[in-house]
């Protein structure tokens, strides 16, 4: 199997590597490029962790050589969040890099699972969906806004409150990767939240890119954490490939449309990419005043996206 990180020798792009280069099974070959001429020193020096992991480093204009035979492209390119910006002010400058990547994937790993970190994801993955409709191979159960990060703060923060382990907490988060459009479950999560409580946990979710961006001062945003979040969701998509069973995630996703055109919501992976878009569940009446609130805007920045290509 072959996966490849476009992106490679940014924040999010090494801490992804590494991880990954750890955590891969046996004979897996990792590809890592940026346009950035450090990459392939980055790759080198991953190269020198005794694990069984191919590692090569592409740099320069064009990511095609790393992409030929992909099985699983993730995409980190893009500008960082400074303080005071927002994901969406960030739109101008990732869109046209997501849209070059996202040609480059259709060009020469049309098959490809793709899994988008590049923020704004509520957009940037319209954007890769309509990249690859154009070029005439898009897929649906193939394309992936990675919002694990939501996910995996969810558990850290509930767990801190009620003093458990954290990878004994599980909290679903759906809706879209942007601030009103996080939408955890604290309903779902085994603890009790009152409407109160749970205002203020999804506030803090919500903002936890923020509170990372503040802290560092101007240095960067989440990029160690949004590294192993990436690297779950792509490890498990290599799991589902290699034919295990029963590996759901919650990912941003086309699906039926009822409620935006991608939303994101738990999916079992398999060989194909999405097997199967699950349910939700019910939600308590906070969390779907929450979620009603949400979709004005959750629409606004999916249109964004496809404007942008067509």
């Amino acid at each position: 199997m072959k996966v490849v990180v476009l992106g490679a020798a940014g924040g999010i792009g090494q801490a992804l590597g590494l991880l990954l280069k750890t955590e891969l099974p046996a004979g897996t070959e990792l590809a890592l490029y940026d346009i950035a001429p450090v990459t392939p020193g980055v790759a080198a020096d991953l190269s020198h962790i005794p694990t069984p992991v191919k590692v090569e480093g592409f740099s320069g204009e064009d990511p095609s050589p790393a992409l030929v035979n992909a099985d699983i492209v993730l995409i980190s390119a893009g500008m960082a969040r400074k303080p005071g910006m927002d994901r969406s002010d960030l739109f101008n400058i990732n869109a046209g890099i997501v849209e070059n990547l996202v040609s480059a994937c259709a060009d020469n790993c049309p098959k490809a699972m793709i899994g988008i970190i590049t923020n704004p994801v509520n957009t940037t993955v319209a954007i890769a969906a309509e990249v690859l409709k154009n070029k005439g191979v898009y897929d649906a159960s193939r394309l992936f806004g990675i919002t694990t990060l939501d996910v995996i703060r969810s558990s850290t923060f509930v767990a801190e409150i009620y003093d458990k382990d954290p990878r004994d907490v599980s909290v679903p988060v759906i809706g879209g990767h942007s601030g009103i459009t996080i939408l955890p479950l604290l309903s779902q999560s085994g603890y009790e939240f009152s409407d109160e409580d749970a205002a203020a946990m999804t506030k803090r979710i919500q903002n936890a890119g923020t509170e990372v961006v503040e802290a560092k001062a101007g240095g960067g945003s989440a990029t160690l954490s949004m590294g192993q979040a990436a690297a779950k969701f792509g490890l498990s998509l290599v799991r589902a490939l290699n034919g295990e069973k029963d590996v759901v995630e919650c990912t941003y996703v086309e699906g039926s449309g009822d409620l935006a055109r991608f939303f994101a919501q738990p999916v079992l992976l398999g060989k194909n990419g999405v097997e199967k878009i699950l349910d939700y569940g019910n939600l308590s009446e906070f969390e779907q005043a929450t979620l009603n609130d949400a979709l004005e805007t959750l629409r606004s920045d999916i249109k964004i996206g496809e404007d942008f290509v067509n």
